[in-house]
């Protein structure tokens, strides 16, 4: 289990990091359906890309540590749910965006359930890891 919740916390990473150089580089034109959506939210657009480059590297940062922090796992899949309930908010508001913006929010919805129960199970592990060492301490 450590070891896909890590696989899974550094493609997350990185996917994020990509994703986000590449609004701050591309701006609109990043976003597929956008078209030329205006300055205003190019300027957004490419503000929310370095949010979103720097969402990538906590996932990175996490991934690096050993064992992975279940709570930081918890925080940064809450906030990857948050934004697919974000996108199906605007579903219901203004209609179908582009098709991949659904496939976005199907991502964005499935994969939250798993990274929280492999954080769940590593915490679990570590736990009982901990205990055992102490039990044989004794």
């Amino acid at each position: 289990m450590a070891r896909t919740l890590r696989v899974l916390a550094q493609l997350m990473g990185w996917s994020c990091l990509a994703i986000g150089l590449a609004h701050v580089v591309l701006g609109n034109a990043a976003i597929p359906g956008a078209g030329s959506a205006g300055p205003t939210v190019d300027s957004w657009g490419r503000f929310m890309g370095a949010v979103f480059a720097g969402y990538g590297l906590a996932w990175l940062l996490a991934a690096r540590r050993r064992p992975i922090p279940a709570g930081a796992v918890r925080w940064l899949a809450g906030v990857f749910l948050l934004g697919g309930v974000g996108r199906l908010l605007s579903l219901a508001a203004y209609g179908r965006p582009h098709w991949f913006q659904i496939a976005l929010t199907v991502i964005e919805l499935a994969l939250p359930p798993v990274l929280f129960w492999l954080a769940d199970k590593e915490e679990r592990a570590v736990r009982e890891e901990g205990a055992a060492v102490a039990a044989a301490r004794r």
